[in-house]
C-alpha cells in the first residue's frame, strides 16, 4: 500500500466508510514494525517478528522472545527493524520483562503515528466476545491484519494470557491486538500447535507497565543481569504459590499418591487396562503438569512442575522382572530445558531408604533425588526426586515429582511436603 493509499484509506476509515478489519488496518501500517535479528558479523538475519511503536519519539513494544538473543549474546547479535514504508535502522533494547515475554525497544523515528492502551483491557474490562484485530508480518510474507475473538484470560495458567480465537502465525508474535477502535488489547505472544485457532495475547496492562518503567528510569540496567533477577523473582513466587497450594493425595490400588492442588496444573489419568496384546502387568498412572513454561532462549525453556503416579502390579512377571522394570520406571529423567552442557552443571544424585515404621499407613520407600544447576543463573537447580514403595513384591507405587528453576531450600521443602504424601489407603 502506497503513501497516499494509506492516507486515503485513513480518511475513509476516519469518516465510519469501511467495515470492520478493513477500517481498523486503514491507519495502521505506519505504526507496525517488522523486527530482525541478525548475526553481528555476517548481517544476515537469524529470525524476525513484529512491533509496534507506542510514541512519538520511537518507542515500541514486542515479545521478549523476538529479541532474547540480543539480549544474551549482544556481541554476537544484532537488531534492525524495517517499517512498512520500506524504512530501515538500528534498534535498541530499553527494557524487558521475562514472564511476559515483552521488551520495549527504541527506533530512530521522529513524530511518527502511534498505538495508545485500550483503558478497559488496561482494567481487565473487556468482554468476552468483543472482537480482536490481530496484526504482524506472518512468515514474512508483509504486514497482515486477522480478525479474532475475545475469550478472557486462560483458566488453568499461572501466567496471565489472553486466549484469543482467531490465526496468529510464526512472525507476528510481538505484534498488537487491537479493539474496533485501533486500541491496545494485548500484545501477539503463542499459538498452541495441534489446535484451531487457539492463540494467546499478553495483556495490554504489563505492556503498558514495562513502557511506564522504562519512562521512569534515567538509564538502562544490564538487561543479561536483569534476565537473572527476574528469572530469581518469578520463580519464587511460582514456588510459594505452589506451596500454599500444597499436595492432595489420590488413590491407587492400596495407595494414595500426591497430586498438585494448584489450580493451574492439569491433570490426567490413564490406564493399560484393555490393551492388545494383553499386558505382563496392570498400570494406572496420574499425571499433573503445569502450564508455567518461562522462555529465556531460543534453545532454554524452563520453569515447568511435574507430578506423576505410577501403580503398577504383575500379571505375569517374576519377581526379578518386576523389580527391573520399576527400576526402568524410577529413572530420574530431569526435565532438561537445553542443551545439557551449555546451560547446566552435572547432574548429580542421592538414593536412600525411608521407612514408615511408626506411622503404619506409611510404606517403605525406596527414595532417588536428583539435582543440576545451571551454569548461568545461580541458586537455580532442576530436581527430579522419585519414590517407590518397599512392602510388597508383586505390586508398587512409584511417584515422581519434577521441579524447574527451583531454589535449594524450596525443593527441599517440597521434596519433603511431597515424600509425607505417599501413603497406604487400605
Amino acid at each position: 500500500m502506497t503513501i497516499a493509499a494509506v492516507g486515503c484509506a485513513a480518511a475513509l476509515a476516519a469518516s465510519g466508510q469501511l467495515p470492520g478489519a478493513e477500517a481498523v488496518y486503514a491507519s495502521a501500517p505506519p505504526r507496525l514494525l517488522q523486527i530482525r535479528t541478525l548475526l553481528a558479523g555476517a548481517g544476515q538475519q537469524t529470525s524476525n517478528g513484529s512491533a509496534f511503536l507506542v510514541s512519538a519519539d520511537g518507542l515500541a513494544i514486542t515479545n521478549y522472545h523476538v529479541v532474547s538473543q540480543v539480549v544474551l549474546e549482544p556481541n554476537t547479535y544484532r537488531l534492525e527493524y524495517t517499517a512498512a514504508d520500506g524504512a530501515r535502522g538500528d534498534v535498541r533494547l530499553l527494557g524487558v520483562d521475562l514472564p511476559n515475554d515483552l521488551a520495549i525497544l527504541r527506533i530512530d523515528r521522529q513524530e511518527a503515528p502511534y498505538f495508545t492502551f485500550d483503558p478497559a483491557a488496561i482494567r481487565g474490562d473487556l468482554a468476552k466476545g468483543e472482537r480482536l484485530y490481530a496484526m504482524g508480518n506472518p512468515l514474512d510474507l508483509g504486514f497482515t491484519i486477522v480478525e479474532g475473538t475475545y475469550n478472557g484470560l486462560v483458566e488453568h495458567s499461572y501466567n496471565d494470557r489472553i486466549h484469543f480465537t482467531g490465526a496468529l502465525n510464526p512472525g507476528m508474535s510481538g505484534g498488537p491486538a487491537v479493539t474496533a477502535d485501533g486500541k491496545i488489547a494485548g500484545v501477539n505472544v503463542a499459538t498452541r500447535r495441534g489446535g484451531q485457532l487457539v492463540s494467546f495475547l499478553v495483556p495490554a496492562r504489563f505492556a503498558d507497565a514495562l513502557l511506564q518503567e522504562v519512562r521512569d528510569r534515567e538509564t538502562t540496567p544490564d538487561l543479561r543481569a536483569e534476565i537473572g533477577r527476574q528469572i530469581s523473582q518469578w520463580r519464587s513466587a511460582l514456588y510459594k504459590s505452589f506451596a500454599a497450594q500444597g499436595f492432595r493425595s489420590t488413590a491407587l490400588g492400596p495407595y494414595r499418591g500426591p497430586e498438585a492442588a494448584a489450580p493451574w496444573l492439569s491433570c490426567w489419568a490413564q490406564t493399560n487396562a484393555g490393551a492388545a496384546p494383553k499386558p505382563r502387568f496392570n498400570m494406572n498412572s496420574t499425571s499433573c503438569a503445569s502450564e508455567t513454561s518461562l522462555f529465556i532462549a531460543p534453545d532454554l525453556t524452563t520453569g515447568n512442575i511435574q507430578i506423576n503416579n505410577y501403580y503398577v502390579r504383575t500379571a505375569e512377571l517374576n519377581q526379578f522382572q518386576f523389580a527391573t522394570y520399576l527400576t526402568q520406571l524410577s529413572q530420574a529423567r530431569l526435565l532438561v530445558g537445553g542443551p545439557y552442557r551449555k546451560w547446566y552443571m552435572p547432574e548429580r544424585c542421592h538414593e536412600d531408604f525411608v521407612g514408615g515404621a511408626a506411622e503404619p499407613d506409611r510404606p517403605s520407600l525406596r527414595v532417588l533425588w536428583c539435582a543440576q544447576a545451571y551454569r548461568e543463573f545461580e541458586g537455580l537447580y532442576d530436581v527430579a526426586l522419585i519414590a517407590v514403595t518397599q512392602d510388597d513384591d508383586k505390586e508398587a507405587l512409584v511417584s515422581r515429582l519434577s521441579l524447574q528453576a527451583v531454589g535449594y531450600e524450596d525443593a527441599m521443602t517440597l521434596g519433603r511436603r511431597f515424600l509425607d504424601a505417599v501413603r497406604m489407603s487400605k
